[in-house]
């Protein structure tokens, strides 16, 4: 039976670290900011209790997501992992004890940082949207190449598309 229970845990380990290995983004960045948070819990508990414990949670969980994260969504999915690891392990301690502690500050900063990452990539999104138009020649009557006499010649930039800019 003991057997069973090694090979099968052994079987999921090595399927989880495939599936996170192969994940996109926000996967990783939700399972490393939950590893994060449970091992800064795990410290800041032994360093300094219950706080200590909320402390290592949002670090655990807002550094985990950084290193994990795209440069550009670091930031926001830092934020989501520090303030979701303190919220989880606050909930989760309250609810179960020290286990549920562990299990809700890894939950809550998962959650904090897939949502983080998502709304930093929505964000990026969005601004490449508005900006589309924004690299295309201004076509105003005073810039015109003919429109008018005295703006006929180039006087000094000479960066073609971009010297009005």
């Amino acid at each position: 039976m003991k057997s069973n229970i090694w090979l099968c845990s052994i079987f999921f380990a090595a399927t989880s670290m495939v599936t996170v290995a192969h994940a996109d983004n926000t996967t990783r960045v939700a399972a490393t900011s939950a590893l994060g948070s449970v091992v800064g819990t795990a410290v800041g508990k032994e360093l300094g209790g219950h706080t200590g414990a909320m402390i290592g949670s949002a670090i655990g969980g807002a550094g985990g997501a950084a290193a994990s994260s795209n440069k550009r969504n670091r930031t926001e999915a830092a934020i989501g992992g520090g303030l979701g690891g303190v919220g989880g392990y606050t909930v989760g301690n309250n609810m179960g004890g020290t286990n549920g502690g562990y299990i809700g500050a890894a939950l809550g900063a998962a959650g904090g940082a897939a949502l983080g990452n998502k709304v930093a990539q929505d964000r990026d999104a969005d601004r490449r949207y508005d900006r589309r138009y924004d690299n295309r020649r201004s076509y105003d009557n005073r810039r015109h190449y003919k429109s008018n006499k005295k703006y006929r010649h180039d006087n000094g930039l000479h960066r073609g598309w971009y010297k009005n800019r």
